[in-house]
């Protein structure tokens, strides 16, 4: 690896469009890594650029940091990830995506006739609780989203 082809924290920051606390969280969630200097100081290779592209594609999409984590873990850390490697991180996330669109679906479309907690209409609410019954199956919620016949 040549020196020069190594970047200081700020250059990749503002390359990449992130903070410089965002860089140095990505490194120390593992999403990212750096070589130290003689002065201690933080150089990064190219790549890591592509990386962090990788990661803010992912958190727009609403993938948690854990999850892009996952899928960064199974690329090399030595190169920068390609049209290829992008195709299988997005076949991975796809069905997990999908759900959360129908999931997302179903509540816009109970909106207008469910307004959460403050429901006025006890009788035909989906989530109502009488009596706390469902306190014996353990916390959160149990009724939203509605579950489906086939899951």
């Amino acid at each position: 690896m040549d020196r020069h082809d190594l970047l200081p924290i700020g250059e990749v920051a503002a390359r990449s469009g992130v903070s410089v606390p965002t860089v140095r969280f990505y490194e120390e969630k593992g999403l990212v890594s750096s070589v130290r200097t003689g002065g201690n100081q933080r150089r990064f290779e190219r790549h890591v650029l592509r990386r962090i592209a990788v990661v803010r594609a992912g958190q727009r999409f609403g993938l948690s940091l854990a999850e892009i984590a996952d899928a960064l873990a199974a690329l090399p850390p030595d190169r920068p990830p390609t049209t290829r490697d992008w195709e299988r991180m997005s076949r991975r996330w796809h069905d997990d995506l999908t759900a959360r669109i129908e999931a997302l679906t179903r509540v816009r479309d109970g909106l207008s006739s469910c307004i959460g907690c403050g429901c006025l209409s006890l009788t035909s609410c989906p989530v109502y609780n009488h009596d706390d019954e469902l306190a014996a199956e353990g916390p959160g919620p149990r009724r939203w989203p509605p579950v489906t016949r086939d899951g």
